[in-house]
């Protein structure tokens, strides 16, 4: 019984994305879909040393609804990987893990990247490694290039879909049960906001069964008093550590 993921490629994410990642076989980084802009795909927030939230932002080229994560190229122009890593030594210059962390994301970020999937698909494997987190994750969208000509019609002829044949369910539950099927995967997990968008019976009639990532109470200490929760792992890996972050990935429960 295989479990697949599936997630638009965030940049330095929060814990619950890093437990939904845990919870399957394989991780889908996918690309295919529309970029949106103030989306988690180019920014994150960590905290300083006053507990005030602190933007980190990925600068872009010729940004666009119009075009696809996957052709969204970085500005590398700004010089924004010294200015990054500066930002967070500031921030984070006291933590308790801070030699731990640095030393895992300064080469990390101080790679040039020409597009924002390069750079979001290694970070995210690289890290996921780190944690000793055994997924795949998958950052090949090619073999779906076929599936997005077809969604994106105007009006979805479903029958040419591999695999869902009569069925003609809305856009997103097309493409994640197409997805599934040509990965031959007979559970979806999705992040909590997916209950919204998804019917487990929908699925069920396709021979997926769906579940859906419910994160547990997180709280550690952080410079503040009061704590913020859903920051960048960023945050979490400085004030934690390695083993504390692997700790902290075993509060989820799938529902």
């Amino acid at each position: 019984m295989s479990t697949l993921g599936i997630m638009q490629p965030y940049f330095m994410p929060y814990i619950g994305y890093w437990q939904l990642i845990e919870s399957v076989d394989k991780f889908i980084l996918y690309g295919n879909v529309a970029f949106e802009k103030k989306s988690w795909v180019s920014r994150n927030r960590i905290i300083n040393k006053k507990g005030d939230i602190v933007n980190i932002i990925i600068p872009l080229r010729h940004k666009s609804c119009n075009k696809l994560i996957s052709e969204i190229i970085i500005d590398n122009s700004l010089n924004w990987n010294s200015k990054l890593l500066k930002t967070i030594r500031t921030e984070y210059g006291g933590a308790l893990f801070f030699e731990e962390t640095f030393s895992l994301i300064e080469p990390l970020l101080n790679t040039r990247y020409e597009t924002l999937m390069q750079l979001n698909c290694t970070t995210i494997s690289q890290i996921a490694k780190y944690l000793d987190i055994n997924t795949v994750v998958d950052c090949d969208n090619s073999r779906f290039v076929d599936m997005e000509e077809v969604l994106q019609c105007d009006e979805v002829d479903y029958s040419q879909l591999r695999y869902l044949g009569d069925a003609e369910p809305d856009r997103k539950t097309a493409r994640v049960i197409e997805m599934c099927k040509r990965e031959n995967a007979s559970r979806y997990v999705n992040a909590i906001g997916g209950k919204a968008l998804y019917k487990k019976e929908e699925f069920l009639k396709n021979g997926i069964e769906l579940f859906f990532i419910e994160t547990r109470a997180i709280d550690y200490q952080q410079f503040a008093k009061s704590f913020t929760p859903n920051l960048s792992i960023i945050d979490v890996l400085m004030h934690n550590g390695k083993e504390g972050t692997k700790d902290l990935l075993k509060l989820y429960g799938l529902i």
